[in-house]
């Protein structure tokens, strides 16, 4: 029974021995991280060999003078941060107004702040094309943006200037000064005043007292004594009827509201010959502009406030 199993071991080994080997399949190609070559396999002697070619020798020190791939040439960038923001245009304006309010905020501040006009909500929205801004967020670029203008002139940066300059408004009112009127080569001086709808020019002359308004005398063309008295207020409290000719053009709305017109225009032009009497004009108020005009009539309405009587039945 020994002898059997052995023999039938034997047999077995010798049929292994004489069969010829499978044939092994060929592995994928293998594509190495640089792709310079492809990495072969060559069948030797019924064995697979793994022949590694070298990658390319790159020179690291030059990789910045290689042009850039196309990709990169041509793909857009924005140029703000804040791009994907809700309000890109807003913000870059608000974070460089906090850039420079943090820079400079050691500088010293003058005692009095400025009188500065600064562009208005609406118009910041409308830089920044119609961008959802909120209130509390203009109005802290404000605040930092007065305390930037009181940064003493003398210590005051360029940079700060600029965005003072883009930020302020174009016309401020604090720096729009009266036109002032001299005494022409005729030695005449010209005044102006308003009255409701009513308008008057004034040349005043060194003379004996004549008035003549629109080329009539002033009795003939101002029928009342308090027209009259009126118009000539300025010089009365002066003392200076005699002195000086007046020569005056009227127009628009009645009789009293031309005389109080002609009132301003005579005190100004006076003001311009003697500049002296400004605190005697001013105590009686005749430099300043009655700036009250006619309340309108509204519908249903007898005048501007009467109602009609009211009727039970």
């Amino acid at each position: 029974m020994v002898r059997y199993a052995l023999v039938h071991s034997i047999r077995n080994a010798a049929s292994l021995a004489t069969t010829p080997s499978r044939s092994i399949s060929r592995l994928p190609i293998i594509r190495p991280f640089s792709t310079s070559r492809i990495l072969a396999l060559e069948q030797q002697e019924g064995k697979q060999l793994l022949t590694i070619q070298p990658p390319l020798d790159i020179e690291y020190e030059d990789v910045e003078d290689h042009p850039k791939p196309l990709l990169e040439r041509v793909r857009i960038v924005p140029d703000s941060q804040s791009y994907f923001s809700a309000r890109p245009s807003f913000t870059d304006t608000f974070l460089g107004v906090e850039h420079l309010y943090l820079k400079w905020k050691v500088l010293p501040r003058t005692a009095t702040p400025q009188d500065t006009h600064w562009t208005s909500y609406d118009e910041v929205r409308a830089m920044t094309g119609n961008e959802p801004v909120p209130e509390k967020r203009y109005r802290e670029m404000i605040r930092m943006l007065k305390d930037l203008d009181n940064i003493e002139p003398v210590v005051m940066p360029t940079e700060v200037l600029r965005l003072i300059d883009e930020h302020k408004r174009a016309f401020q009112p604090n720096q729009v000064k009266p036109k002032v009127f001299l005494v022409d080569e005729w030695g005449r001086s010209l005044g102006v005043g308003k009255r409701k709808t009513s308008t008057a020019k004034a040349y005043l002359v060194m003379g004996e007292g004549e008035v003549l308004v629109n080329g009539k005398s002033l009795t003939e063309y101002f029928g009342r004594l308090h027209d009259r008295e009126s118009a000539l207020w300025a010089l009365k409290i002066t003392e200076r009827i005699p002195k000086y000719n007046i020569f005056a053009l009227v127009e628009g709305g009645g009789v009293t509201g031309q005389a109080e017109a002609l009132t301003l225009a005579i005190s100004r032009a006076l003001l311009v010959h003697e500049p002296q009497l400004e605190h005697r004009l001013l105590e009686a108020g005749c430099l300043f502009r009655d700036p009250r005009k006619v309340e309108r009539k509204k519908p249903g309405h007898l005048k501007a406030r009467k109602m009609p009587a009211w009727v039970r039945r």
